[in-house]
């Protein structure tokens, strides 16, 4: 298997008619899977999720029962995946699963694939978010002494070696931004290419909706990146 790429999935039942076709493309040529997490749902998903593998060739789902963060479900899906190559991309659709595919082929093109780290770069999202973004890229560029720019762009990807390596990763949103300094860290060469990003199919953000949410967003973000200075200043 080359590809794993992991979707978590809270409560996103209305959304699943849209992105299970668009997955069981991402596994046409047999050589990649899908693995939907269950991340708690309370609504239909684990019904949905269910009846995916049946349907969907190359498609399958990990439950997790009780919901402990947007990271720890991205955790046990890949953990449970078997790829080569692994990543994870959003459930709502803002994002198109088929991005992994161009983000694999540049995998394919590296003269050393198993030391390359690949992010989507997102356009077209609203002027306010985009100041967001970049106001948050600054900050733990200047506090963690590295380039980090559009940390929660997706899709994420990276060889399993890499993940093997991880320790302590974080279970809620600040994974993205573990795995995005981790890879600076390593030495791996960061590529980025252009995503269409646009609005939720269906539903809303579980944090992206409004200022009092975002600032939550920053405080815990913020401590996270305090952790992970201290860690470097203890090796």
């Amino acid at each position: 298997m080359k590809l794993s790429l992991i979707i978590p999935c809270y409560n996103e039942a209305r959304n699943l008619p849209l992105l299970l076709p668009r997955c069981a493309t991402v596994t046409a040529g047999g050589d990649a899977e899908v693995v939907l997490v269950d991340n708690g749902s309370s609504d239909d998903t684990p019904a949905l999720l269910a009846d995916s593998s049946a349907r969907f060739p190359g498609v399958r789902s990990v439950r997790v029962p009780v919901n402990q963060g947007y990271g720890f479900g991205i955790l046990a899906g890949l953990r449970a995946a078997e790829g080569r190559i692994l990543g994870w991309t959003h459930a709502d659709m803002q994002t198109d699963p088929m991005d992994a595919l161009t983000g694999l082929a540049l995998f394919d093109r590296a003269a050393n694939p198993g030391r390359l780290f690949v992010k989507g770069r997102r356009h077209g999202r609203p002027l306010a978010d985009v100041a967001f973004t970049v106001g948050m890229s600054v900050f733990e560029t200047a506090l963690l002494g590295t380039r980090l720019w559009d940390i929660n762009a997706q899709p994420t990807l990276f060889p399993r070696e890499f993940f093997e390596r991880w320790r302590d990763p974080p279970s809620d949103f600040s994974l993205d931004l573990y795995a995005y300094h981790q890879a600076r860290h390593a030495g791996l060469a960061v590529e980025r290419f252009p995503v269409r990003f646009g609005e939720r199919a269906n539903g809303v953000s579980h944090w992206n909706v409004s200022w009092k949410a975002k600032a939550k967003f920053i405080r815990r973000t913020v401590t996270f990146s305090l952790e992970l200075r201290q860690r470097l200043a203890a090796r």
